[in-house]
């Protein structure tokens, strides 16, 4: 129910409270929650902790306060089941905010908040396309983003690039040597195909220079790292450190292809940014950090001049910050750059949108900074989530068995294509419109799969249970707003008459809406709520549930009643109302998860 609906409740049950056991509670105190589906009733409240007010059983207790709720406005019955005491809203009271809703232009956005939050996702490598687990990682910050900002933060979504390290070096060590000045035009491949392409070569030749030590009885890490392709990307990394200019041009070059290619898949993901951070420009940072923790006597320096923290006694362990030869490890630049990032922006909380093997990562690097002595470490977020499995199994990146973004949304457009010419729903669309269809419903699937499982839990993806048009999938609820587009397509009605309130008294005095109805406008009146509680725990699974028990109410309201064949005109302009409103949530619910909706299906 809305917060609005609540608030008023509260204040009914203080008023029965006063007037029974002349106590009063604070709304948090007051324990109220949905009422299940197996009981009638659309609000529970839980009457236990009442009992050392009242000195009674917790069933007189729900009776007595029951009987004095019932004197109020809101309360047209009541139900005591043991400890709680189920009540039903009078139903004026539900149609009246149903039809504030209907004609609240701005309803599912809350209201403006000062504080200012960032959420960064993404993280890309630029020796590699994005794949599976980036999709992930891109659509749970995105959608983040977007339910923040409908809870009425001001969002700052950014992202930071991994342009620079050994593994950068990889790839131009292969292309290199093997190029041969291929370019992705000519090559006709994406620059990041491109890219990624030699990554993967330059694996493939170590493998075949290492065979021989191996067989030897060399370790394999000891192998690599001996060989001569890993010595040849040890030198480019230092060399490209010491800026020559030859590394330097062809790391540009290469950079700039993959960042064509990144473009042109956010694009089609449907994923922007504000600001970009490149680690290529981060990676010196943190320096100043490490002196200032060693004169606050944060960290301690080992006699081999190498820089550490000891975090035993918060239940880690000790952690290295700077090498005995003065440079960084990965724990110095985050520390860096997560200063800088404060001091851009100030904002009050930054999420960090990483894969959960990096849990032991964030908690140190939060707590360095909480030692710090820096006020902001306290906003600090790590939005941990689980890797994503293909049928096939895991995906291994050096040996070019990973599933990429961009073959992974070609695939789902093609299941679509052949989903929705099986059931036959494309007749009379050009093929321009046709194709606009497969990428909104193979799109909606992949993210709605993606997202509607708790980001904190590992999941197996299935494209072809995806694009289910029966189960909990994204192309079930588009279907769902498609054809309630084309019942009011059908009715031939003016949409601005629907907003119309004088059939709101009809209802009052001369009709009684059907269970179904009634469910449905329930459901509608808690998208606020939901919001709320999405943004609170960062998690977009909750939008999804919500999204698709919409839908299955909808159905289920629209299997029993007619809408057109109404006869009733204010009945008929109620579920035309009805109709609009649940459209109106399921596009903008969808938005938060960044699923489009087609008006056609």
């Amino acid at each position: 129910m809305n917060s609005f609906l609540l608030e008023q409740l509260g204040q009914n049950i203080n008023q029965a409270l006063k007037q029974t056991y002349n106590i009063e509670l604070s709304i948090p105190e007051i324990q109220l929650q949905p009422t299940r589906k197996e009981f009638q009733g659309d609000i529970t409240w839980v009457i236990f902790p009442l009992t050392r007010f009242s000195k009674k059983s917790p069933e007189i207790t729900g009776t007595e306060l029951g009987d004095a709720l019932m004197k109020t406005s809101m309360i047209e019955s009541f139900e005591v089941v043991k400890g709680f005491l189920n009540l039903r809203f009078k139903e004026e009271i539900i149609l009246e905010e149903f039809y504030k809703s209907l004609n609240n232009p701005s309803f599912g956005m809350l209201a403006p908040k000062s504080e200012k939050i960032m959420v960064e996702f993404s993280s890309p490598n630029t020796n590699k396309p994005l794949h599976l687990g980036h999709v992930r990682n891109n659509l749970l910050g995105y959608s983040v983003s977007k339910i923040l900002e409908a809870a009425g933060y001001e969002v700052i979504k950014t992202c930071l690039v991994n342009d620079r390290g050994i593994h950068i070096c990889k790839s131009m060590v292969a292309y290199d040597l093997f190029g041969e000045g291929e370019t992705p035009q000519s090559a006709r491949l994406k620059g990041d195909h491109l890219v990624g392409k030699y990554y993967v070569r330059f694996e493939q030749e170590l493998k075949k220079e290492i065979e021989g030590p191996i067989s030897q009885g060399m370790e394999e890490e000891a192998a690599r790292n001996q060989s001569s392709l890993m010595l040849k990307a040890k030198k480019m990394l230092q060399d490209w450190e010491n800026k020559d200019p030859d590394v330097l041009k062809l790391w540009k070059t290469m950079n700039h292809w993959v960042y064509q290619g990144f473009e042109d898949t956010y694009n089609r993901m449907g994923i922007s940014f504000d600001r970009f951070y490149y680690e290529s420009e981060t990676y010196l940072l943190g320096k100043d950090l490490i002196d200032e923790g060693i004169e606050k006597g944060v960290f301690f320096k080992k006699p081999d001049g190498s820089v550490w923290i000891d975090l035993t006694e918060d239940g880690l362990d000790q952690k290295l910050v700077l090498r005995s030869d003065g440079t960084s490890v990965y724990i110095t630049q985050d520390l860096g750059t997560a200063q800088l990032k404060y001091e851009d922006y100030h904002m009050d909380k930054s999420i960090h949108v990483v894969g959960n093997e990096q849990d032991y990562h964030f908690k140190v690097l939060f707590l360095i900074l909480e030692k710090l002595g820096k006020s902001w470490a306290k906003g600090l977020y790590h939005l941990s989530y689980g890797m994503v499995d293909l049928p096939s199994g895991k995906m291994k990146s050096r040996e070019g068995t990973v599933v990429d973004a961009d073959e992974l949304m070609d695939q789902m457009e093609n299941t679509a294509s052949e989903q929705t010419e099986i059931l036959g729903k494309t007749q009379g669309m050009s093929e321009t419109e046709k194709m606009e269809l497969y990428k909104t419903i193979g799109l909606g699937a992949l993210k709605y799969f993606l997202l509607r499982v708790d980001p904190q839990k590992r999941l197996l993806f299935d494209p072809k249970e995806s694009i289910d048009l029966q189960g909990n999938t994204g192309p079930f609820i588009q279907y769902s707003y498609a054809r309630i587009q084309s019942i009011l397509r059908k009715s031939k009605l003016d949409p601005n008459l629907f907003h119309d309130v004088k059939h709101f008294s009809k209802f009052i005095f001369e009709e009684k809406i059907n269970p179904e109805e009634r469910s449905l406008i329930k459901h509608l009146l808690e998208y606020e709520e939901i919001v709320k509680e999405s943004a609170k725990l960062y998690s977009p699974a909750i939008v999804c549930t919500y999204l698709y028990e919409l839908a299955k109410l909808f159905n289920h309201f629209y299997h029993l009643h007619s809408v057109l064949k109404e006869e009733k005109p204010y009945l008929l302009y109620f579920r035309l109302q009805l109709c609009e409103m649940t459209a109106q949530v399921i596009k903008n619910g969808m938005g938060l998860l960044g699923i489009e909706v087609p008006e056609k299906m």
